[in-house]
């Protein structure tokens, strides 16, 4: 069957990986075949939607049986890139650095911890999930040597920017970014950034609103029973002053 890689909108392409881990669970529960509907709700999504991505694969399914789960999970393993090893580098081998690179999940969907790295001397030589920890002066001859495909930054904010550069200079061009800062790339640079602090704030928006603590509309004085601005007391409060809103609740640093 041939690739129809080219043609995939990247939005699809951000679902495949949800539809192959809940594939994969089936496979593991013995499930031979799945509906669209079936699996779509696995997945979160509506099954018109899910029977549109699966097209773009040439992946219609057989009407009353569905779609076979073993294939499905090759076809999406395959159009992922996941089929061959991809030597993945660690910079920055801090708690969350430590975390990554002893995280099982890489190995079992195709991706090798090749090589760690940090600028702290105190741990070059020392050995992390089975990984030797290298200077950050080696990246460049590292990449080289080891035939690094993909980079994943865990340093803090100032550094990453500059480590950016020198992986782009030495021709990386697939980065993770886990430092809470947005990277400037070239153009055919791909950027994947996972910013937990945006992820928490997004929760907490959700949370306040299921335990009812709406926010107040501007220029309401919270503490005014009938919403008009005025306590029984006093005058309506001043609303507050932009510049003194804490600048990371306002420029979350999501890129478009």
């Amino acid at each position: 069957m041939r690739s129809h890689r080219q043609g995939i909108p990247e939005a699809t392409v951000a679902r495949l990986p949800v539809y192959l881990r809940a594939l994969i669970s089936m496979q593991e529960r013995g499930i031979i075949t799945v509906s669209s509907e079936e699996l779509a709700a696995s997945a979160g999504v509506n099954s018109a939607k899910l029977r549109k991505d699966f097209s773009y694969l040439g992946s219609y399914g057989t009407r009353g049986v569905g779609y076979e789960v073993s294939f499905l999970v090759y076809q999406i393993s395959r159009e992922l890139g996941l089929t061959q090893d991809w030597a993945v580098a660690i910079i920055g081998i801090g708690n969350l650095g430590h975390a990554l690179a002893n995280y099982g999940g890489f190995a079992s969907r195709g991706f090798r911890v090749a090589a760690l790295f940090d600028a702290d001397p105190a741990l070059t030589g020392s050995v992390v999930a089975g990984v030797r920890v290298r200077h950050a002066d080696e990246l460049e001859s590292a990449i080289r040597g080891l035939g690094i495909s993909i980079f994943v930054i865990s340093t803090p904010a100032p550094a990453a920017q500059p480590v950016a550069d020198r992986l782009v200079a030495a021709g990386i061009t697939s980065i993770l970014n886990f430092a809470p800062v947005v990277l400037n790339v070239p153009e055919g640079v791909d950027v994947r950034k996972v910013d937990l602090s945006i992820e928490l704030q997004i929760l907490a928006f959700h949370e306040q609103r299921k335990g009812g603590h709406a926010l107040p509309q501007a220029g309401a004085d919270p503490a005014a029973p009938d919403g008009g601005g005025k306590t029984a007391g006093g005058p309506a409060a001043a609303s507050p002053d932009r510049s003194e809103l804490d600048s990371s609740l306002i420029d979350t640093g999501i890129p478009s």
